[in-house]
C-alpha cells in the first residue's frame, strides 16, 4: 500500500489506523464504560463527603474517557456554600437560601477572565483570608486562594498552575481549586447561537443549565494577573466530548498522541507551546463548523489532517480562539515572536510530509507499518474482534476498584449517600453503572460499620451506666455485623475479610475462621482476577456470559484498604497511623493474602495453637518467596511489617527483628520507618 495522500490510498489506511487507535485509546464500549464509572464516582463522592463543605468533579482527559499514561486525573474542587453571580440582582436569592454570593467583575479583565468581588465580608475562612482591597471593595485573590487551598486541603501538595498537585495511593492528582457559577457567562452567550448542527439542542440546554466554574489563575498579560480568575468550561467540555461519535473521539485522541510523541517529543516543559487543550479546541471548531461531512473510520486520516491544518493556520496567525469565548486568544501569552516562528516552521515541515508524518508517532507506527507491509482487502471493524469479554472485564473491574469513593465522614454523610444511591437505583442505569453502584454500596457499608465500632468505643469511655452501655454495644455490634455481611455480598471475594476482621475484633474467632476459609477457597480458584490479571481462557470458561455482579462476587480479588480514620484491628494501629502521614496514601493498603494469613494466625492462636503455627509458616513463606504474584512490589513494606508483628506475638523476637529491619528496606510506599523503629525498640528493651 502506497503511503501517499491520494484519497484512494488514504481511505483503506484510515481503517487500519482506526483499528490501531481502538486498541490504544479504547473501543467505543470501553470508553463508554469508563465514563459511566466516573459519572457514578462524581455523584457518590460528593454525597459521602457532605460535611467537608465542598463539591468535586473528575475532569480532564481521565474524565473524558482517555487512559493514556499522560491522561491527567484532574479533580475540580469548589466550596458548595459559595456561588459566583454575573448580576448583583441575583444576590438576594442566594442570601435567602444560605449561600454566599460572589460577584464577577470583568470590567477590567481580558475576555475569559474576571475579578471576584465579595459584596459582603461573610464567607468561609479560607476565602476571607484570600481577600485584598481594591477601590474600597473586597476581592478574592486567585494566587492567595490557591496558596491557602494547598496548605489547608493537603499540606504535602505542590502548586501546579491553578491546581494543587498531590499523590494518593501512588497516583498523581491535580486538584483545581475554583468557585461554581450556576449561570452561563454573558461573554459566552454567542456560543449558544452558534450551536445549529452540533452539539444537539438537549446537550446545549444541559451545558447552559449547569453554568461554569471560575478557576484560580489570572491572565499573564492582565492588569491583575495574580488576582484574576479564569472562566472554566470543564463541565461543558466533558459533555461535548461525550457527545462526539467514536471517530471524532479517536481523532481527538490521535491529535493528543501526535502532540506528545511528535510535536512535543523531547521538549522541556517550558518549551512546550502547544497543549492538549489546543487539540481539543481544534476538534470542537472543526466539528461545529461542519468542515467534515462524514466522521467515520474510512475518513479518520482526513479528519486528523483537517484539524492539523487548522492548528497550523492558528500558529501562523498567532490566534487560537477559545471555543466558548472566541475573543479569548489562547496563544496571546505564549505563542508569539520568535517562538511562534520556530513552532510554525516545525509544524510546516510535518505538513509537507503529508499524513506520512504519523510514522513519527511511536505508538501508532507499528499499526501503520503492518498496514503497509501486510495489506488486507477487508478489515472487520466489529468491536468484539478487538477485545475479548475477559479483557474487557479486567479493565472494567480495575476502573471500579480504582474509583472507589472515599469513606463517609460520619453517619449523616452515610445516610445522605445511601439515599442518593437508592434514588440512582430507581433511575435508568447502564450495566456498568449498576455494578459500580453495587461496589460503592459495599464500600460505604464497610467503612460505616467500623465507624460505628469507633463510636461505641467512645460511648463506653464516657458512659458509666453498665446496662445502658451493654445494650448500646450490642445494638451497634448487630448493625455493624449486618452491614459487613451485606458488603460481602455486594463486593468482591476479598471484601469478606472486613467481616473476618470484625469477628476477630469482637472475639468471635470461630466465625472469623469460617469466613477466612470461605475467602481462601475463593482466592484459590484458577479463574481468579487479582491485580487485574487473570487466565483469559479459564476465566472465560468459568464465568463468561454471567452477570457482572456474579463475576465481581465470584472471580475478583482486590487490595484491602484500612482507612486512616478507622480502627480495624488493634495490631495494626501503629502502621495505620504511619501510613496516614505518608504522602502517597490515605490509609494502609494490604495484599489480601497477607491479611488472610495474619487473621488466620491471630484467630487460631485463641483456639488451636498448631494451626496458628501453620498459618504463620504460610505467611512467612509467602513474604520470603513471593515474586510479585501475590504481593505487589510497592506493598512489600507492610507485608514484612505484618510478618514481624505475628512473629513478635509468638515470642520469636529474633525473626521479628529481622522482619522489622526488612520493612524499611523495601519501596517506602507507606513510609513505615517510624513504626518499624518503634517495634524494634520494644524488642530491644
Amino acid at each position: 500500500m502506497d503511503f501517499s495522500n491520494s484519497e484512494k490510498n488514504i481511505r483503506p489506511l484510515s481503517e487500519y489506523v482506526y483499528e490501531g487507535l481502538c486498541k490504544i485509546l479504547g473501543t467505543q464500549h470501553q470508553v463508554a464504560m469508563r465514563r459511566d464509572v466516573v459519572d457514578i464516582w462524581n455523584i457518590v463522592q460528593n454525597q459521602s463527603r457532605t460535611n467537608t463543605n465542598e463539591d468535586r468533579l473528575c475532569s480532564g482527559s481521565y474524565g473524558e474517557g482517555f487512559r493514556l499514561q499522560s491522561s491527567d486525573r484532574d479533580i475540580m474542587i469548589w466550596p458548595n456554600h459559595h456561588r459566583v453571580i454575573w448580576d448583583l440582582s441575583k444576590a438576594q436569592h442566594y442570601f435567602t437560601n444560605g449561600y454566599v454570593p460572589i460577584l464577577a467583575d470583568s470590567s477590567e479583565s481580558t475576555p475569559g477572565f474576571t475579578l471576584l468581588w465579595l459584596p459582603i465580608p461573610i464567607a468561609h475562612e479560607m476565602v476571607l483570608s484570600s481577600c485584598f482591597t481594591l477601590n474600597e471593595r473586597l476581592y478574592i485573590s486567585s494566587s492567595m486562594y490557591i496558596l491557602n487551598a494547598c496548605s489547608v486541603v493537603n499540606p504535602t501538595s505542590t502548586i501546579h498552575g491553578p491546581c494543587s498537585r498531590s499523590v494518593f495511593q501512588g497516583f498523581e492528582f491535580d486538584n483545581a481549586h475554583c468557585f461554581a457559577c450556576d449561570f452561563w457567562p454573558p461573554s459566552a452567550f454567542l456560543w449558544i447561537d452558534r450551536c445549529h448542527s452540533w452539539p444537539k439542542s438537549h446537550v446545549v440546554r444541559g451545558i447552559v443549565r449547569n453554568g461554569c466554574h471560575l478557576v484560580a489563575i489570572g491572565h499573564k498579560l492582565g492588569t491583575y494577573e495574580n488576582d484574576e480568575w479564569r472562566i472554566s468550561f470543564s463541565f461543558a467540555e466533558q459533555k461535548l466530548v461525550y457527545s462526539m461519535n467514536h471517530c471524532q473521539f479517536l481523532t481527538y485522541g490521535l491529535l493528543k498522541l501526535f502532540l506528545n510523541e511528535v510535536i512535543n517529543y523531547e521538549q522541556t516543559e517550558e518549551s512546550k507551546l502547544l497543549c492538549s487543550y489546543h487539540m481539543k479546541t481544534a476538534v470542537f471548531w472543526v466539528i461545529q463548523q461542519n468542515k467534515i461531512p462524514h466522521w467515520c473510520p474510512q475518513n479518520l486520516l482526513e479528519c486528523f489532517w483537517v484539524c492539523f491544518k487548522l492548528i497550523l493556520s492558528w500558529v501562523y496567525e498567532g490566534m487560537c480562539p477559545n471555543f466558548f469565548i472566541p475573543e479569548n486568544n489562547m496563544f496571546l501569552t505564549k505563542i508569539h515572536g520568535e517562538a511562534q516562528t520556530l513552532l510554525f516552521l516545525s509544524l510546516y515541515e510535518l505538513y509537507q510530509n503529508g499524513v506520512s508524518c504519523l510514522l513519527k508517532c511511536s505508538s501508532l507506527r507499528p499499526y501503520i507499518l503492518n498496514a503497509l507491509y501486510n495489506p488486507r482487502s477487508f478489515i472487520c471493524l466489529d468491536e468484539k474482534t478487538r477485545i475479548s469479554e475477559a479483557e474487557f472485564d479486567v479493565e472494567l473491574f480495575e476502573e471500579i476498584i480504582f474509583n472507589e469513593p472515599l469513606p463517609p465522614q460520619d453517619l449523616s454523610c452515610f445516610m445522605i449517600t445511601m439515599r442518593q444511591i437508592n434514588q440512582l437505583t430507581n433511575s435508568p442505569l447502564t450495566k456498568y453503572q449498576v455494578v459500580m453502584l453495587q461496589k460503592c454500596t459495599g464500600v460505604m457499608l464497610q467503612h460505616t460499620a467500623f465507624l460505628l465500632h469507633n463510636m461505641h468505643k467512645k460511648f463506653k469511655l464516657y458512659n458509666d451506666n453498665k446496662d445502658e452501655k451493654n445494650k448500646v454495644i450490642y445494638i451497634f455490634d448487630r448493625i455493624s455485623c449486618h452491614m459487613l455481611k451485606l458488603a460481602a455480598k455486594f463486593g468482591c471475594i476479598t471484601d469478606k475479610l472486613y467481616l473476618a476482621m470484625n469477628y476477630y475484633r469482637t472475639c468471635r474467632y470461630r466465625e472469623a475462621l469460617s469466613v477466612i476459609e470461605r475467602t481462601k477457597v475463593g482466592l484459590k480458584q484458577p479463574h481468579l482476577m487479582y491485580l487485574f490479571n487473570t487466565d483469559i481462557q479459564i476465566y472465560s470458561e468459568a464465568v463468561g456470559g454471567t452477570s457482572l455482579s456474579t463475576k465481581l462476587g465470584q472471580a475478583v480479588a482486590s487490595i484491602i484498604l484500612l482507612n486512616k480514620d478507622r480502627v480495624y484491628i488493634n495490631e495494626l494501629v501503629s502502621e495505620q497511623h504511619c501510613a496516614s502521614q505518608a504522602k502517597e496514601g490515605d490509609g494502609l493498603l494490604i495484599p489480601p493474602f497477607i491479611l488472610l494469613y495474619m487473621l488466620e494466625f491471630l484467630c487460631f492462636r485463641r483456639v488451636e495453637i498448631l494451626s496458628a503455627q501453620l498459618a504463620l509458616s504460610n505467611l512467612q513463606i509467602l513474604v520470603h518467596c513471593d515474586q510479585g504474584i501475590h504481593i505487589p512490589p510497592e506493598l512489600r513494606d507492610i507485608s514484612w511489617q505484618i510478618l514481624g508483628i505475628c512473629q513478635q506475638i509468638t515470642g520469636d523476637l529474633q525473626a521479628a527483628l529481622y522482619s522489622y529491619q526488612q520493612s524499611p528496606r523495601q519501596y517506602p510506599f507507606h513510609k513505615l520507618h517510624n513504626a518499624s523503629k518503634e517495634r524494634i525498640q520494644n524488642i530491644m528493651i
